[in-house]
């Protein structure tokens, strides 16, 4: 990563930018409803991470949340696993190595705490995320499409 960004872990509600790149990533939810999920994640620091970068300047360019699963996860042999629940980097910084030093910052995070497999998913239409995971060296192990039915 560029000398011209920095990685810090969000430690609070009110980390600048966490919200507005939650809300990028993942636009189907509120911000409140965005704010309630962020705070189960800070009341969990052993389980879960999270981690912003920022520019010289302080602003937010990508941010990265990380989990430990127990539970099984598709395509592993080990538990716990570390398990990226989502990334986003802004637009302007792609292709510049963030999202690299994020996956490796996780990855390490992970190893730490005793696992042996980072995993992570993307949508099936989702090509752009299917080709930057095969470049970070993750191999695609299955495909899935979940169906639900009200009673």
């Amino acid at each position: 990563m560029s000398s011209k960004t920095f990685i810090e872990r969000c430690s609070s509600l009110d980390q600048p930018g966490w919200l507005e790149m939650r809300l990028a990533l993942w636009s189907d939810a509120t911000a409140d409803e965005h704010r309630g999920h962020m705070a189960i994640l800070l009341a969990q620091p052993e389980r879960f991470l999270q981690l912003m970068v920022y520019d010289e300047n302080g602003r937010p360019v990508g941010f990265i949340e990380g989990s430990l699963r127990s539970d099984y996860v598709n395509g592993t042999e080990s538990s716990p696993v570390g398990f990226v629940e989502g990334i986003y980097v802004a637009p302007t910084w792609r292709r510049k190595g963030i999202a690299r030093q994020l996956y490796a910052a996780i990855a390490d995070w992970a190893k730490a705490r005793g696992c042996r497999e980072l995993a992570s998913d993307a949508l099936v239409d989702n090509e752009i995320s299917q080709r930057a995971h095969r470049a970070l060296g993750f191999r695609e192990t299955e495909r899935v499409v979940y169906f639900t039915k009200v009673l």
